[in-house]
């Protein structure tokens, strides 16, 4: 069975993960590196510290921002796209 997500507003399917998953594997299936990130789940901040502990089931909800730096000392913050195919 696969894990159906909507993610930044787009539906995405994890062909690899069956529902529930814990929030760390779903970031490790899309590839990001944990400590460039910030997740919301249903609504609610998700605390890096307990990703490991936060269930994640076929229909919940996660908005990611990227954090990206510039040249002289700019720092931005960037939503993901999920186009990329899970």
């Amino acid at each position: 069975m696969s894990l159906n997500l909507v993610i930044n507003g787009q539906s995405r399917t994890f062909a690899a993960l069956a529902s529930p998953v814990m929030l760390d594997q779903v970031i490790r299936a899309m590839d990001l590196k944990g400590d460039r990130i910030a997740v919301e789940h249903n609504g609610e901040i998700a605390q890096r510290t307990r990703w490991e502990k936060v269930a994640v089931a076929s229909g919940d909800r996660l908005e990611v921002v990227h954090f990206v730096g510039g040249g002289a000392g700019d720092v931005g913050i960037c939503r993901l796209s999920c186009a990329r195919p899970g």
